[in-house]
């Protein structure tokens, strides 16, 4: 006898699942053959996250580049039918990093699903600006950048508007082009000091939420060091 199909599952959102779907959006992949998922990161840590928040039991794989002794890529395999069919409803699909363009996620969960695309493939940059000179004189400042990139032109401006419009904050979408003319442009969002400000304590909004330690450490190091900074002080100039 044939084996009976699965039914169709419906998954409730949550801020767990939420978050899985972002790492899945970047750094995930959907194996042709209708039952597996795979998710693969430099991080261990990540791995872990992403296996807690689906409650998956299955052990990582790594892996060297090119066959050397250090940057270890990890990564984890199971086969779940149903998770896999709706994932496919929701916008994800097999060989999706030139194509993917919406994820039907809810708003009231598209910053943790936006925390997830962060940890995947996004970065948060801090530094102190040091090499600004006036009139002899060395003013330090800080810089705050958040990126999110993606291969898929119809994604990231998906992406751009999901977050210029629920986060309430300025963007910049770029179009990188290749070098290699065989390869397809990069886009990227760019977020500044005063809007990464506002996104940031908006998608870290408690302390017990699924994330990427280092990444979340970065963006606290870089909040509280601007918080602390003394605005320099003008003499206001009054015509007579």
């Amino acid at each position: 006898m044939a084996k009976q199909k699965l039914p169709f599952k419906n998954f409730d959102w949550t801020a767990h699942l939420a978050y899985a779907v972002g790492l899945l959006t970047t750094d995930g992949n959907l194996s042709p053959d209708g039952r597996h998922i795979h998710f693969r990161s430099n991080d261990i840590d990540l791995i872990e996250t992403f296996k807690d928040c689906l409650n998956i039991k299955n052990k990582a794989g790594v892996s060297f580049n090119k066959g050397l002794l250090k940057n270890p890529s990890y990564k984890v395999q199971f086969g779940n039918v149903q998770l896999y069919r709706w994932l496919q409803t929701i916008g994800l699909q097999p060989n999706k990093t030139y194509t993917i363009a919406e994820v039907k996620v809810p708003d009231e969960y598209f910053r943790d699903f936006l925390r997830g695309h962060l940890d995947g493939d996004g970065s948060v940059i801090f530094y102190q600006d040091n090499y600004n000179f006036y009139k002899g004189r060395n003013y330090s400042n800080s810089r705050l950048y958040v990126y999110f990139i993606s291969a898929s032109e119809k994604h990231i401006r998906w992406l751009h508007a999901k977050v210029t419009t629920l986060a309430g904050i300025k963007t910049a979408l770029i179009k990188n082009a290749p070098q290699d003319k065989n390869r397809v442009p990069m886009w990227v969002i760019k977020i500044a000091k005063k809007s990464s400000l506002k996104l940031l304590p908006w998608i870290y909004y408690q302390d017990a939420l699924p994330t990427l330690a280092r990444k979340r450490a970065t963006a606290m190091q870089g909040i509280n060091a601007i918080a602390q900074e003394k605005r320099k002080t003008y003499n206001k100039i009054v015509a007579t």
